[in-house]
């Protein structure tokens, strides 16, 4: 069976909505800039509600900023 992973899309959201920081992006759904930087890394997976919260406020749909793709195989 192949692993998974969440991705996403921080990063190129975060440009596309006038170069919003790490930091603003934390302030806005209330976590660390630590936090954003562990999930845009892929390192860290939020909660549902804390994806929910992301999406919101890019104003995009959940499925534009995190996706659930197989993980490359190492073997």
């Amino acid at each position: 069976m192949k692993k998974r992973r969440v991705r996403n899309n921080i990063r190129k959201l975060r440009f596309h909505h006038d170069e919003m920081t790490q930091e603003q992006l934390a302030e806005k759904v209330g976590v660390t800039r630590q936090t954003i930087i562990a999930i845009e890394q892929g390192k860290y997976s939020p909660s549902l509600e804390l994806a929910f919260r992301i999406a919101l406020v890019f104003n995009v749909p959940l499925g534009e900023v995190f996706s659930y793709e197989p993980e490359d195989d190492a073997n």
